[in-house]
């Protein structure tokens, strides 16, 4: 399939294109979205037995060279995939394991973002419904159950980025407002195994997510001669595949696993 120049919407690429798979791709995994389904509170998602082993056949299919780039925290996709151990990213890049435990961090925790804790914790408590997160490096804002907030959560977090200024990014997700350092995303993530991890080199770069903030890592693994594919509906993509829902991707990732490639 050739890839377009420009982006398109999910309705102009069929489901049945995928890339024809090869034994040299590097897997790249969304969690939320991609592997799991969408929850209102990020707590409720479960990881089934079915899945771990998926994860743990596709290792082995592809020499090692499988990474999940997500962006909860290291610690809850450590829980939530145990015993599963690949290399991860979390916090959209700005952390990142090695496949034996060991844990990177692309900068301390920001100082600037001590005043906009106690703001977003007075917002929450003022909103019923509403969920955050404190990341550490990043504050995320969650209004899937109060879809009717979304104006208001916006607004407080625009006022928010600019008391922070330039240095910080503001992203708008599903249902997910995000402030954190700029110059990490789930590109550099990508960009960083790829050059970085010996398993991950000199492979065809593969990326599956669903949501805004996957659309760094698909501009990067297009840039290097890879694929990339959307799961769900959205109006524009840099994507040049397209997959339907979690459950698709599931199916296609378990076909992977036993086909002679």
């Amino acid at each position: 399939m050739t890839k377009p120049s420009t982006p398109l919407s999910s309705s102009q690429r069929p489901a049945s294109q995928l890339p024809v798979a090869r034994r040299d791709w590097a897997l790249f995994l969304d969690f939320d979205g991609t592997l799991v389904s969408l929850a209102a509170h990020p707590d409720d998602v479960r990881v089934s037995p079915h899945l771990k082993a998926i994860l743990g056949e596709l290792d082995e299919a592809f020499g090692g060279a499988v990474a999940v780039i997500s962006g909860r925290p290291l610690e809850q996709l450590e829980r939530l995939l145990a015993p599963v151990s690949l290399p991860m990213a979390g916090i959209h890049g700005l952390e990142w394991r090695d496949r034996d435990g060991t844990r990177h961090t692309a900068i301390d925790q920001p100082a600037q973002l001590a005043a906009c804790r106690d703001a977003l914790a007075t917002f929450v408590e003022a909103h019923p419904g509403l969920h955050y997160e404190d990341k550490g490096v990043s504050l995320t804002l969650h209004y899937r159950s109060v879809p009717e907030l979304a104006e208001a959560c916006r607004e407080f977090f625009e006022a928010q980025h600019r008391t922070l200024g330039d240095t910080f990014e503001l992203i708008d997700g599903k249902c997910v407002l995000e402030l954190r350092p700029g110059g990490y995303h789930k590109g550099t993530a990508v960009a960083r195994l790829l050059d970085e991890t010996l398993a991950f080199q000199s492979r065809t770069p593969v990326f599956i997510g669903d949501d805004v903030t996957d659309e760094d890592a698909f501009r990067i693994v297009n840039a290097r001669g890879g694929h990339s594919i959307r799961v769900g509906h959205q109006d524009e993509t840099a994507a040049n595949y397209h997959l339907e829902s979690v459950q698709e991707v599931l199916t296609w990732l378990e076909s992977l696993t036993t086909r002679d490639l």
